[in-house]
């Protein structure tokens, strides 16, 4: 019995890259047959809570991937009837749970998070696995933090709504993530994301009827603006940095004007040209820093301007490499830092 269980697993796995097994007629007996403790949805392919579901399932798959004791486990119940009405199944999905050591099932109706459904495997086979959490830029928003991110009057918040199920929202992923993790540095501007299908509630109050609803939410009105423009990265960042005043570039980088000022730069170009009157220079741009709102930033230019008249011109151009060098060892707001100094320092080149 054992080895026809391992059987059906391996072929199952070669057929399939996910850890959730696929059961039917042929295998499910073997499958669910006491050797291991085994959970199983009984779906529809059409339902949409097991659409909402799938996602999740498939990370309660992953969290038990290397717990030799435990099966996660999936049966289309609307082609595979005979099992469905086996086991006494009505509606979709139905969870149950068959311990090891017997084929009798226990139904689950517990919370169907993957965190819920791990749990209630942990405690019924004696398991310690754990929901693996993908590494993500993107906040993730529920009722519980809501208010507290999206109503916060000091962010400006871009919130997806979507469902799990969406295709739409499936081929987004990859584009919202990048758009996250390239405003990841910025305090003032949050991109999000919330389950609208499984938080209802939250999509109703902002009127979403479809998925997936892109509303932006800026620190001077939080009752929700239609995201319109374009749903590529160079559109999101576009529009961010329009919103919210950052320079952001789509890699998460700075833009050649992030930490300038025009009136300064005027004063770069002029002392790099003039040798009498750099003194005087200098002190305007003193004055001119002292009336910036980031004065310690504006600071660098009468900085480098000292430092020239002290090493000589070449100390730009050695900066500059110094500051690149260091860019890839140190933390992110460093890096950001360096990049704004670099872009000071080339205004005097």
């Amino acid at each position: 019995m054992k080895l026809l269980l391992s059987l059906a697993l391996c072929l199952v796995a070669a057929v399939s890259a996910s850890n959730v097994v696929d059961l039917d007629k042929d295998n499910f007996d073997s499958v669910v047959s006491g050797d291991k403790h085994v959970f199983v949805e009984f779906y529809a392919p059409w339902c949409g809570h097991c659409k909402s579901l799938a996602p999740v399932y498939e990370q309660v798959g992953d969290a038990f991937a290397s717990v030799d004791d435990v099966v996660i486990a999936k049966v289309d119940a609307d082609s595979e009837r005979d099992i469905g009405s086996r086991f006494g199944v009505q509606g979709f999905p139905t969870l149950k749970f068959f311990a090891k050591g017997g084929t009798t099932a226990e139904d689950f109706s517990g919370d169907r998070s993957a965190d819920g459904i791990v749990a209630y495997v942990n405690g019924k086979a004696g398991t310690n696995a754990r929901v693996k959490k993908p590494v993500t830029a993107v906040v993730d928003l529920d009722p519980s933090n809501f208010d507290s991110i999206v109503l916060n009057a000091e962010k400006n918040v871009l919130v997806e709504f979507y469902a799990p199920w969406c295709g739409h929202c499936k081929a987004l992923v990859p584009v919202y993530e990048k758009v996250a993790a390239a405003f990841k540095n910025e305090k003032n501007c949050v991109v999000a994301k919330v389950d609208a299908d499984a938080h209802s509630s939250l999509g109703e109050k902002f009127g979403v009827s479809g998925f997936p609803t892109l509303k932006f939410f800026p620190t001077g009105n939080k009752d929700g603006e239609d995201y319109n423009d374009g749903r590529s990265e160079e559109d999101f960042v576009k529009f961010l940095n329009k919103q919210c005043g950052t320079q952001r570039t789509v890699d998460g980088g700075l833009t050649e004007e992030a930490g300038r000022v025009d009136a300064l730069d005027e004063l770069a170009a002029r002392f790099s040209k003039a040798e009498g009157d750099r003194e005087d220079i200098i002190a305007e741009a003193v004055k001119l820093a002292d009336q910036q709102e980031d004065i310690k930033l504006a600071s660098y230019y009468s900085k480098v301007m000292k430092k020239i008249v002290d090493k000589g011109a070449e100390y730009v151009t050695n900066e500059v490499a110094r500051l690149g060098r260091m860019s890839g060892q140190v933390s992110a707001n460093k890096a950001d830092e360096f990049a704004r100094r670099s872009n000071i320092l080339k205004q005097f080149l």
